[in-house]
């Protein structure tokens, strides 16, 4: 899982410009599903498992995309002004290395500001080394994300874009793993749900699905005063009650619960006062879906340096391919 996750997350593809991370996903589960398909928002969809079969009919996604930035006006010295793409904080931002689309580096600075305050993005600039507007190697409208290199501590794993690019990678290990399902397995690497859920609108609309999971990354509770959540590293995949945008089906976590009860896997009980996942928007499509979420424990979400376990992520593929080899009854 280590060398997947580093080759999802040093990818670079924010909101919109995923294409770079559907590719690679695309070539790591050729030959491991029965059907792929891309469709017009980007989202490539996989499915695993006979059409019409003895189970349900299951979607389980993971967005592909990450936050970002975008350049808005250049100045006359070749400054970069820009603005957000998705949530960016602006605490994170300062003297922060970014790449653009391009190619381009460049670092963040910040103009002269109050300091009894926070800065915001307004106040802030890139400099990419460029000496006015006519040499500035970028376009207006041109996307950056962070740069920051894939490193391992001890049993946890920091780099970009863990949100959500783990869930990738644990969505690409299971449709590696799942050798037998009785289920219609629909497995969907959204875009575009740094912007609000964009990408699952569609493909869930399309696939019509009789339950539906999402993975994704949640916050902890476990740093020096920190917020106080029942979600710690190292203590197994979060499986989630509720979150700011929904209340997962009960059915739904007892079966999570009781699959990972039965397999020995451990598990934590996850209530996210402030996000959601693509399953909010599963949940609501056409007639209504049971949904839930699998989250996986992360520090620093949404910024540069995001942080998940080792353990959390292999009790997470080893609970999703136990739940989806046997019977799901509801």
């Amino acid at each position: 899982m280590k060398s997947l996750i580093q080759k999802c997350v040093e990818i670079n593809g924010p909101s919109g410009f995923e294409k770079p991370v559907r590719e690679m996903v695309q070539s790591e589960i050729e030959g491991y599903v029965d059907e792929i398909q891309v469709d017009a928002l980007g989202n490539l969809i996989a499915r695993k498992g006979t059409k019409k079969g003895t189970g349900k009919r299951l979607l389980l996604a993971a967005h592909i995309d990450e936050i970002g930035l975008m350049a808005s006006f250049i100045d006359e010295h070749g400054f970069i002004r820009f603005t957000n793409i998705g949530g960016i904080f602006p605490i994170h931002c300062v003297g922060s290395r970014v790449r653009f689309f391009n190619g381009v580096p460049g670092v963040i600075g910040l103009d002269k500001y109050e300091k009894t305050t926070l800065p915001d993005l307004s106040q802030m600039y890139i400099d990419v080394g460029a000496t006015g507007r006519e040499d500035c190697p970028i376009r207006i409208g041109d996307a950056a994300v962070f740069e920051r290199p894939f490193v391992e501590m001890g049993n946890h794993w920091v780099s970009k874009a863990m949100d959500d690019r783990v869930g990738v990678a644990i969505l690409i290990q299971v449709i590696r793993e799942l050798k037998q399902t009785p289920h219609e397995v629909y497995c969907v690497f959204s875009t575009q749900e740094e912007l609000g859920t964009r990408g699952i609108t569609t493909a869930a609309y399309q696939i019509e699905p009789d339950l539906g999971l999402s993975i994704d990354v949640t916050r902890t509770g476990d740093t020096p005063k920190g917020i106080k959540m029942e979600v710690a590293l190292d203590k197994g995949p979060a499986i989630k009650v509720r979150d700011s945008g929904m209340i997962a089906d009960p059915r739904l976590v007892e079966l999570l619960t009781a699959c990972s009860r039965e397999n020995h896997i451990p598990y934590q009980l996850e209530v996210l006062e402030a996000g959601t996942t693509d399953a909010r928007v599963i949940q609501l499509t056409r007639c209504g879906v049971p949904s839930g979420c699998i989250s996986i424990p992360c520090r620093y979400i949404h910024s540069p340096s995001e942080m998940v376990s080792r353990m959390d992520v292999e009790n997470a593929v080893k609970l999703l391919v136990n739940f989806l080899s046997g019977p799901i009854q509801y």
